[in-house]
């Protein structure tokens, strides 16, 4: 069976070769940055373990980790590579619209393994759980876009190492940010940010009216995201606030519907705000764009219909 530990394990190897490849290069920095994110996915099943066992150190190690890496992050010693602007145009002219095929291969290969992988076994074994399918592939379509992008440029797979580590280093901090975010959205949530949410909009909207519920939980997911740069922050507040409580309890709506169309309007909110950063700003830093706001300035249209859409799909799927 291909379990979700076998992912992270591949991402804790993945983030060590950066590590190294840092180190050989004496940027130390970088290379230490790396090397303590790399224990978290390697050895993170084992801290769970301990902390289970009652057993403390692994995981009070791990937390130095973290606070080492704010540290680094903010230091300013992290120097991000890049390669020449001719390197760039000599690749694109070469390659031309062959470039975007590793990029779309991995949510084909996504969708397709994710219909694919959960009928599959070996010897009566399932070859991966229900549960944990769509991390499963995606990891493994990650894998497959690596392939055809060494196909296609006819590069060696060596590069593909190096180049990919460019990338996460010029990324740097940023990286982490989704998760950091996804993370502060289940603490939000574990402290009663929920019940404060939802004492709010009992005393400013007319909860017995669903679609009021439902709209103030679509701008509350917008606005939360902008405010914590990810909908996956916002998504665990919004629910036990106003998803759950008002719209699910309280006037029957579907939760997988709700859920699902909960997190694409949230994402409305990540294509307004600088704090997305991963997506708003790295972008335009590595397009090299003199304004650093030209990306949501670009979106914001497209965000404003999308959320109209959205709240009249909400209103007509999550109540059926």
């Amino acid at each position: 069976m291909l379990h979700l530990e076998y992912v992270y394990w591949l991402m804790g190897a993945w983030l060590a070769l950066c590590a190294l490849y840092n180190l050989r290069e004496w940027r130390w920095a970088m290379a230490a940055f790396w090397a303590v994110v790399g224990c978290a996915f390697l050895f993170g099943d084992a801290i769970k373990a301990a902390g289970a066992a009652h057993t403390r150190w692994p995981a009070q190690l791990m937390g130095l980790g973290v606070i080492a890496l704010g540290l680094l992050a903010v230091s300013g010693t992290m120097q991000m590579p890049s390669s020449t602007e001719g390197e760039r145009r000599d690749s694109a002219a070469r390659l031309g619209n062959r470039l975007f095929l590793p990029a779309l291969t991995i949510p084909f290969a996504t969708v397709a393994l994710v219909l694919a992988l959960p009928h599959l076994s070996w010897r009566g074994v399932a070859l991966v759980e229900a549960s944990q399918a769509t991390l499963v592939s995606l990891a493994l379509a990650c894998v497959i876009a690596a392939l055809v992008a060494v196909y296609t440029t006819r590069a060696p797979a060596t590069q593909a190492l190096a180049e990919g580590r460019r990338l996460l280093d010029t990324l740097g901090c940023v990286a982490l940010l989704p998760m950091v975010l996804a993370t502060l959205g289940g603490v939000f949530a574990a402290t009663g940010v929920g019940d404060a949410v939802a004492a709010i909009v009992g005393a400013v909207i007319p909860v017995d009216n669903r679609l009021a519920c439902l709209v103030a939980f679509a701008l509350g997911m917008v606005l939360f995201t902008m405010i914590m740069g990810n909908a996956f922050a916002a998504f665990p507040v919004m629910m036990a606030g106003i998803g759950l409580p008002l719209l699910v309890h309280r006037h029957g709506a579907a939760p997988a519907v709700l859920g699902s169309l909960g997190m694409l309007t949230g994402y409305c909110g990540t294509l307004l705000t600088p704090m997305a950063a991963n997506f708003n700003i790295v972008p335009a830093v590595l397009l090299e764009l003199r304004d650093q706001y030209a990306v949501i300035r670009a979106q914001w249209p497209t965000a404003l219909v999308l959320l109209v859409v959205n709240v009249i799909l909400m209103a007509m799927l999550v109540f059926r």
